[in-house]
């Protein structure tokens, strides 16, 4: 599947994309680039002041959009998850119905305050094959979303 038709088939639902506190990390190495090498280079020489903010502006908008294609999403095979920029990084993993164990989030005072959430989808044999993201927004829901469609393919027989 590519990263783009993955998320738009007619029975996908996106359930999960990354909270404003994934954004934190981006803003602070945007801080620390443009407010701290920057002026230093530019006190060294204008062609290195150049450099510095050509390399920070990309090194800012390549992680900007990183943080940004992140999506958590569910279909009628299992729970998956796309991310990736550039084409040789983009790419869909997840677990499928049958194999999925169980979903659970993170909850503490920050996550509970923020409404970010960790949020893991356990394979039931491999811990390799699992599912962890950092900073959901709604994670909760999620997790209820997908526990939920779990069950009820499974009062259904449609997995086993």
């Amino acid at each position: 599947m590519e990263l783009d038709k993955a998320a738009s088939t007619a029975q996908a639902r996106v359930i999960g994309v990354k909270s404003w506190m994934a954004y934190a990390g981006v803003l602070a190495l945007a801080v620390l680039l443009f407010a701290g090498a920057l002026p230093l280079a530019a006190l060294w020489h204008e062609y290195a002041a150049a450099g510095v903010l050509a390399v920070s502006a990309l090194l800012v908008g390549y992680r900007f959009l990183l943080v940004r294609s992140v999506q958590l999403y569910y279909d009628d095979a299992g729970v998956w998850v796309v991310s990736g920029v550039l084409p040789w990084k983009r790419g869909v993993t997840g677990v499928k119905w049958r194999d999925m164990d169980d979903a659970t989030y993170v909850n503490g005072f920050v996550s509970w305050a923020t409404r970010s959430y960790t949020v893991r989808i356990a394979h039931r044999f491999t811990k390799d094959s699992e599912i962890v993201l950092h900073h959901i927004r709604g994670g909760r829901r999620a997790v209820e979303t997908i526990n939920a469609v779990h069950q009820d393919m499974i009062r259904a027989t449609n997995i086993d």
